[in-house]
């Protein structure tokens, strides 16, 4: 699958986990081909033996196939704790509110990191918010758990999103650097639609890099009607998904300056994620999805 609307053939037959080990499989089926083929991507259930620690859970077996020393993996051990932090608020239901839009790329793209976070043997969790966080669950790399989040991964797709949900991104991530405590890769999936000052946006982001986490932004919007404004040339309604606001407009005449405008905007999030040191990803819907998955590889070989 080259990009995540593909996945919407298989919506109604099968349940988000199994679509996120296609995505997952095929993406490293593919990394070994490509450029990036010296990613570790796959991942025992085993570990190299230390010297001088206990042998009880060697794995013997394993041994006498390779002649090297293996310790099999518990539940308890990881490597990284990672938090996953889903933007639901009603400006992600574009461009479409039921085929595919921005939540709709958020929660595939995350379902297919928690598979790869998982085989990584890291513990992972998700949040939603909109106005406020309304959903926080424990970080933890057990079977159970993954499945639990996939669960709220579905329902999340599966529920009636109502309009006029407003964000309010900057309040909500200073509530969850609040609510983290130990260390953490914090992933934020959001169109970044702040009404505030940009810069109490990025001041919240500083809090969590403050709190010692490290930040991965995938700015996520429709690059083709977001960004260059390709509507035909006609009159259209446009509504404000999280005001109500409409505005009766011909695209022709304000293509040139809402573009240009639209350009700005991002180009000041890229450079204000660049003062803070905060790793910035566009993320356009209708690219492909490996690129989320590269960009996440790329980071978590930094903190390695």
């Amino acid at each position: 699958m080259k990009n995540l609307a593909e996945v919407q053939q298989f919506k109604e037959l099968e349940n988000i986990d199994f679509i996120a080990k296609q995505v997952v499989e095929g993406f490293i089926t593919g990394l070994h081909k490509s450029p990036y083929h010296g990613f570790s991507v796959e991942f025992a259930e085993h570990r190299l033996y230390n010297t001088g620690e206990s042998t009880r859970h060697i794995d013997w077996k394993l041994y006498g196939r390779t002649e090297k020393l293996f310790v099999k993996r518990y539940e308890e051990e990881t490597n990284l704790r990672c938090n996953i932090l889903i933007d639901t608020s009603s400006s992600m239901l574009f461009p479409d509110k039921k085929k595919f839009n921005k939540l709709i790329f958020s929660a595939y793209t995350s379902a297919a990191l928690i598979n790869l976070l998982s085989k990584q043997r890291d513990a992972v969790g998700i949040s939603f918010f909109d106005e406020d966080i309304y959903l926080k669950t424990e970080s933890k790399l057990s079977k159970t758990h993954i499945n639990f989040l996939y669960t709220k991964l579905q329902e999340l797709l599966d529920k009636e999103h109502k309009e006029n949900k407003p964000t309010l991104v900057a309040e909500s991530i200073h509530k969850f650097a609040e609510m983290i405590h130990k260390k953490s890769l914090v992933i934020i999936f959001s169109d970044m639609f702040e009404h505030n000052n940009p810069d109490d946006l990025f001041n919240a982001l500083q809090h969590l890099k403050h709190n010692k986490h490290e930040v991965l932004i995938f700015h996520v919007f429709d690059g083709k009607f977001e960004l260059n404004f390709e509507y035909e040339n006609r009159p259209y309604k446009f509504i404000d998904l999280e005001s109500g606001e409409i505005l009766k407009i011909n695209p022709n005449n304000i293509r040139e300056i809402y573009t240009k405008k639209t350009k700005d905007w991002f180009k000041q999030l890229e450079i204000k994620a660049g003062q803070y040191r905060i790793d910035f990803i566009a993320a356009d819907i209708n690219e492909d999805f490996k690129n989320v998955l590269i960009k996440y590889l790329i980071k978590r070989q930094k903190m390695s």
